[in-house]
């Protein structure tokens, strides 16, 4: 009998989840984003270089209301969303348009696991766009103001002794209407910019820490020439040094070497032979930490990995080119813009975020430039695994400019759609930012490099695309190259070119490809090219918009016949004039942007995956 009430109680549950909850009806969606329901979305850990055991999952339901943006908390919501999909996604189940004028209210109720009491619990929010308040059982904790990168706050003086607890997050989002980075988020989407997406967009989860001390978070630094790693964890508080972290590392369970060290405190380790890596071999190295007090106990334990790796600047052939573990390597990948139909900047699952890199290194790229976007770590940690480099951008924003900034349209007739953007034309100075908004800026490009700065699949940043709020360009460059001296920067990719940085970056979407200049101290990229469109009507965001490519044809065999035509110019610039990569625009289609190599639902590979790595091996040969 118990057991046919346990399986009618959870029938019924699941009843009431679905009617509580669907998606919006009316757009394309992936066969991954078609799986998703309350009880599977985004279970994965969060945080792959930082993994602790004592954690708990945040994401499925929550309540939601929209109110005007001065209104307080409200008495009664409105119906329940699903996290971590944003309020304008269909796999929210709201499918709301949120304005500068609106507040999004959310609240969780849970309960604290009973194994961890007397531990410290943290509330951690991998994204929310874009500013975030939280209260817990109805007492303010903090704020948040950013887009794209994570936040924590130490809940335990706010929970009760035990039964439900509250959450109850409010979040305001200005989109282009506002100076914050934002990307290629727009009120009006169309074009090169799309759909907003508001409210929290990547995981919620809670984790048990020992309330003594705990480790906040370790930098790892490694250098080929030396066979060594250097680590230095990082304490919640500025710990005696009669705390000790033993640092163990590993490869496929074997032991390699150990090591002990106070916190905050460098600790370099020896590997013999180390196994380096790269696109064709991306050997990992597994390590464990352990923080151990002044009576020898553990208090905190986290696993991390890291690779072996060297990216820099060489003589070859005459020419500055691109480095990789000390040898010559063309860097040849797409624009990926990381936006899906069912959960625009939020992937429909983790085996979805993992294909598009899969298919990515199928078609015989080894790069992926991630344009104008942040993604969850998990990302990360896929193109560390399976082995492709990463061109990493600074999420684009600005000041709302009065009037529009350079010509209407450019590239064949594109309408551009700077209305509500600082944007620098080709000949034209830096902008001026004002105090407030250039620190935002500076203190968001400085988060993105300190909690990707362990990612060995990221080997170039690119802090400026195509002068949009593009300021103080060189500045910017050497405070990048200072944050993070072990990899090349591209100051600003395209358009408002500067003489500073690594790298010498170009875009060309004209059928004959410009070709870039001779630097003596730079290496020289094409950063954008391509965008040849193939519109296909079942596979479309929305038919009735105008569906474009910089070059549109109707042909799978046009396709691949203008494809081939641009790519031969890339391999005789890398041949003849010394290029050190290209960015083929783009992975995917977005919403009316129809030149992705794959449709945006991912149903329709444009061009087969094994045609395009044959035609890309030539890339490759020295």
């Amino acid at each position: 009998m118990k057991t046919y009430l346990l399986l009618f109680t959870l029938l019924l549950n699941m009843s009431s989840y679905a009617q509580q909850w669907r998606p919006i009806e009316g757009k394309i969606m992936s066969r991954w984003a078609k799986k998703v329901n309350p009880e599977n979305t985004w279970q994965e850990y969060p945080r792959p270089q930082f993994v602790r055991s004592t954690w708990k999952n945040l994401n499925g339901l929550w309540d939601y209301a929209v109110l005007k943006s001065n209104a307080p908390e409200p008495r009664k919501y409105e119906g329940k969303i699903l996290v971590p999909f944003s309020f304008e996604s269909t796999l929210s189940g709201v499918g709301k348009t949120i304005t500068q004028k609106d507040q999004m209210w959310y609240r969780k109720r849970f309960s604290v696991p009973k194994d961890w009491k007397g531990k410290k619990i943290k509330l951690n929010f991998e994204a929310v766009d874009h500013d975030t308040a939280v209260w817990v059982n109805g007492i303010f904790v903090g704020t948040h103001q950013g887009g794209f990168d994570r936040f924590s706050f130490d809940i335990s003086p706010y929970l009760k002794p035990s039964g439900s607890q509250a959450i109850v997050v409010a979040v305001k989002d200005g989109t282009n209407l506002s100076p914050q980075l934002r990307g290629k988020q727009h009120f009006k989407p169309s074009g090169i910019v799309y759909t907003p997406v508001s409210g929290i967009w990547q995981t919620v989860w809670l984790e048990a820490v020992a309330e003594e001390a705990y480790l906040s978070e370790v930098k790892i630094t490694t250098d080929i020439d030396s066979g060594t790693v250097r680590i230095i964890p990082f304490g919640n508080a500025a710990l005696r040094d009669s705390y000790k972290v033993e640092a163990v590392v590993y490869h496929k369970g074997l032991k390699i070497t150990e090591g002990k060290v106070s916190t905050d405190n460098a600790l370099a380790l020896k590997i013999d032979n180390p196994l380096l890596w790269s696109p064709e071999t991306p050997h990992l190295y597994d390590l464990n930490l352990r923080l151990i007090n002044p009576n020898g106990e553990t208090i905190d334990e986290v696993k991390s990995y890291f690779g072996m790796r060297k990216i820099s600047l060489g003589d070859h052939k005459g020419v500055k080119y691109m480095f990789l573990n000390n040898k010559p390597l063309f860097h040849y990948g797409t624009l990926d813009q990381g936006w899906w139909p069912g959960g625009l900047l939020t992937p429909p699952s983790d085996e979805a975020m993992r294909y598009d890199i899969e298919i990515t290194k199928a078609m015989g790229f080894n790069m992926i430039r991630k344009h104008v976007k942040i993604e969850p770590d998990r990302w990360y940690y896929h193109c560390d695994q399976l082995g492709i480099l990463v061109w990493q951008d600074m999420p684009s924003g600005g000041k709302m400019a009065e009037k529009l900034n350079g010509p209407t349209t450019n590239r064949k007739g594109v309408k551009r759609y700077f209305d509500n953007l600082q944007y620098v034309g080709r000949n034209e100075d830096d902008l001026n930012k004002n105090t407030e908004e250039a620190l935002q800026f500076e203190k968001e490009l400085r988060k993105m490099i300190n909690i990707h700065y362990n990612t060995p699949s990221i080997v170039v940043w690119v802090p400026f695309n195509e002068g949009w709020g593009q300021y103080d360009t060189c500045r910017i460059s050497d405070l990048v190259k200072g944050l993070d001296p072990s990899r090349l920067v591209v100051p600003t990719s395209g358009w408002s070119l500067r003489n500073c940085g690594d790298i010498y970056d170009i875009h060309t979407y004209d059928v004959d490809l410009t070709i870039p200049p001779y630097h003596q101290d730079r290496a020289t990229v094409i950063g954008e090219f391509g965008g040849i469109g193939l519109p296909l009507k079942k596979n479309l965001w929305n038919p009735e918009m105008t569906n474009w490519g910089y070059q549109t044809y109707y042909t799978s065999e046009d396709l691949l016949k203008n494809y081939i035509y641009k790519f031969k110019q890339i391999l005789n610039m890398k041949e003849k004039q010394g290029l050190s990569g290209a960015v083929y625009t783009q992975t995917t289609d977005v919403e009316g942007e129809v030149n992705g190599l794959m449709t945006y639902d991912r149903e329709v590979i444009k061009i087969p995956e094994e045609i395009l790595k044959e035609i890309h091996t030539h890339l490759y040969r020295e």
